[in-house]
């Protein structure tokens, strides 16, 4: 009986096959750029539907800076002026209308935004809806920022209006009549809110303004989060037909506190980890499955790329494969949600882990860093690191103090790595053994490097046994989770 060797080299390149590489939190990418178009594909007509899809289209491309929105604006004006001008068009019609108008820059006539505005008005006037009032005081603030002298009279009356429904627990009702209250109601109530802030004539009871700040820090007690510091809001008991889920919920909420941090005085009581924990949510969506999903995705994102409250900085990796054999050197980017630079900062590995959570290395270990490629980089074989998976813990600081008011960096931001390595192949032998557990009868020496074939004799009951050591970079025995016998 002839048994060939394997291969013939006295090396084996390992890939690490244990356990699949969890999808890494990014910031958005091209990918999601790409996600985008296909999400958001026109109809035969060129159009994407009603006036919301429309408006969600143009403000993700115009987010992710796609030339597809340039391209949208003759139908999409079209479609916003028929609404605006037609006297059927609802508060929820006439909101999206003018914001399409805005993002695509629309030659809106004056006239027609005065009959748009009087009409808003008065649906304030009557309304004790929240929907009503978010969608009326949006389409208002939105004609504002495009250059029309828009001014909410009696604004502090809408402001207590809109927050007589809120409840004590940071969560809203829909209406007076409404039974339940909702944590997506909350975010477009404080959107609301922060919209009559900037329309009105004169400055709004400032203690009603302290007390829509109590009530955000509360709802941020209902936060939810998982153990990798991701944090997200969800309804607590809302009907099935306004569950909106964890996205569009989230979203809600982001908008709002933004929303309201830029209009109110001074910081709101809101931790930085649970700001950087949104931004981990949305970016740890991935590439989303639906054009909703997808303009609350990077409307949220873009977003928290720059507000009053703080501005996440998301550690991540470029990869989180590494070759003890090629001397590869464990990289770090720290930027914005989009990508941005960060403000200087160091980063230090305070802490290497292995899979059952042992401590393989203390101690804080600086990472260089390159300002060309804007990247944080630290060799890997002083670490003393062998073949296998790992969490790598990081922790980010600010270089300049007064930055900590501004940026959310998360403390220690800890990530999965994967080390490889050349696996030394030696001590190999062939036998022949009488059964699976007997001793072996006549045994072969190989030399891989040399030998390409070896004879051994044998009859049809026993055994062919192959045995050898494998050892890893650092010296030490392996034990693949895989050997063939």
């Amino acid at each position: 009986m002839a048994g060939r060797r394997p291969a013939p080299a006295a090396l084996l390149l390992l890939a690490v096959a244990f356990a699949p590489i969890s999808s890494a939190v990014r910031p958005v990418s091209d990918a999601h750029r790409s996600a985008a178009e296909e999400l958001f594909a026109p109809s035969a007509d060129g159009s994407f539907g009603d006036l919301e899809s429309t408006y969600e289209a143009v403000k993700t491309f115009q987010i992710l800076g796609l030339e597809k929105y340039n391209s949208l604006s003759g139908k999409a004006c079209k479609f916003a002026a028929e609404n605006l001008a037609s006297t059927d068009s609802t508060a929820k019609d006439l909101f999206h209308a003018v914001r399409i108008s805005g993002a695509l820059g629309c030659g809106v006539d004056a006239g027609v935004y005065d009959g748009v505005v009087a009409r808003l008005k008065a649906v304030i006037k009557d309304t004790n809806s929240l929907l009503e009032f978010y969608y009326s005081v949006g389409g208002l603030l939105s004609i504002k920022e495009q250059g029309h002298n828009v001014v909410l009279p009696d604004a502090e009356s809408t402001f207590h209006a809109i927050k007589a429904l809120s409840q004590s627990d940071g969560r809203w009702r829909y209406g007076t009549n409404s039974a339940e209250s909702s944590t997506f109601a909350a975010g477009i109530a404080l959107e609301a809110l922060a919209g009559v802030v900037s329309l009105a004539d004169a400055e709004v009871d400032p203690s009603m303004m302290v007390v829509v700040r109590n009530d955000i820090v509360k709802l941020f007690d209902t936060i939810k989060s998982y153990d990798d510091g991701t944090f997200y809001f969800d309804e607590k008991h809302v009907d099935a037909t306004e569950y909106k889920g964890p996205i569009m919920t989230s979203a809600s909420v982001v908008r709002g506190v933004t929303s309201f941090a830029a209009v109110a005085s001074g910081k709101l009581d809101i931790p930085g980890d649970k700001i950087l924990g949104l931004a981990k949510f949305f970016l740890g969506i991935g590439l989303p499955g639906s054009s909703k999903d997808c303009f609350n995705q990077i409307d949220s994102l873009s977003v928290l790329e720059d507000n009053r409250v703080f501005v996440p900085l998301i550690l991540s990796l470029p990869t989180k494969v590494f070759s003890l054999s090629l001397k590869d050197q464990l990289k770090v980017e720290v930027t914005t949600v989009f990508g941005s630079a960060a403000p200087l900062l160091k980063v230090n590995l305070v802490q290497v882990l292995g899979t059952d959570s042992k401590v393989i290395t203390n101690g804080n270990r600086e990472l260089q860093y390159d300002l060309d490629k804007n990247v944080h980089y630290l060799d890997i074989a002083p670490l003393e690191i062998d073949v296998g998976k790992y969490s790598v813990v990081f922790e980010i600081s600010l270089q300049e103090q007064e930055r900590e008011t501004v940026y959310a960096t998360g403390g220690r931001n800890t990530e999965s790595v994967f080390v490889t390595g050349l696996i030394k192949v030696d001590k190999a032998e062939i036998g022949i053994s009488d059964n699976d557990a007997g001793t072996v009868e006549s045994v072969q020496k190989l030399d891989l490097l040399k030998d390409t074939k070896v004879s051994l004799s044998a009859n049809h009951l026993q055994k062919l046994r192959l045995s050898f050591q494998l050892t890893t970079p650092l010296g030490l025995t392996f034990k693949p989770h895989q050997v063939e016998a």
